[in-house]
């Protein structure tokens, strides 16, 4: 549920309130802003106030966010693209008889009826960014598997804004497919840290030792992720 809250300086904070079975309250900046997580029966008042006492580490965060993000993509031809880490260019071209979607190296090229339409260039986009990622993280997700002597777990694609990956206890792993836009080693530090929950479904010392096991620079390459975070939420 959205909120809103003035505050003493007369600045305005939106938040969005998600209630959960929870103890304690948890202040999250993410592409949509700030999103709280609180226990169900914790009055408005107290949160409220919480977020005055917050208000200049929110405000700097928001502000921080904001100069972070990119320009909305315009679907057309032209457009600047990221693969594995790397610039591809948007080609868009009208063809009656075909729908087509290729890749070569630098260029990815429509051939539509309606390909000046950008919804339509959006749509076609996606679904070729979607297949190509079921099919990388996959290989992916086999090789660290097979290195950290686990059987290679089901693979689903996220959609999430503020998650990279995830592991249920069904263990069944998802994966963001705009992490196909990262570099490579980004796309196989997230796939490691998913792959460690397997044996450890936390983030303590023990599990930080098993996502090393199979990727020792894990900290650079989360750094890294954070940096990318922006670029990669562009489309």
């Amino acid at each position: 549920m959205s909120h809103t809250i003035k505050l003493p300086s007369g600045e305005k904070i939106h938040y969005t309130l998600e209630r959960r079975q929870r103890r304690t309250v948890g202040l999250k900046i993410t592409q949509d802003g700030l999103v709280i997580h609180a226990p169900k029966r914790i009055v408005q008042s107290y949160l409220e106030s919480l977020i005055v006492l917050k208000a200049d580490w929110i405000l700097k965060k928001l502000e921080a966010r904001s100069a972070n993000q990119q320009p909305p993509m315009q679907w057309q031809d032209g457009n600047q693209l990221l693969l594995l880490g790397n610039p591809i260019t948007l080609v868009t071209k009208p063809d009656i008889r075909s729908r087509a979607v290729e890749y070569t190296p630098g260029f990815l090229a429509l051939a539509m009826p309606n390909h000046d339409e950008p919804s339509v260039v959006e749509r076609k986009v996606l679904q070729w960014y979607k297949k190509q990622a079921l099919t990388d993280f996959s290989r992916r997700l086999s090789l660290f598997a097979t290195k950290l002597g686990v059987p290679t777990p089901p693979l689903f694609l996220s959609n999430a804004r503020s998650r990279w990956g995830s592991c249920n206890s069904r263990k069944e792993i998802r994966l963001n497919w705009r992490l196909l836009q990262a570099p490579p080693h980004i796309i196989n530090y997230v796939v490691c840290h998913e792959l460690a929950h397997l044996k450890e479904m936390n983030h303590s010392a023990k599990f930080w030792a098993v996502v090393a096991s199979i990727f020792p620079d894990y900290k650079a390459a989360e750094k890294e992720l954070k940096a990318w975070s922006p670029k990669l939420h562009v489309i």
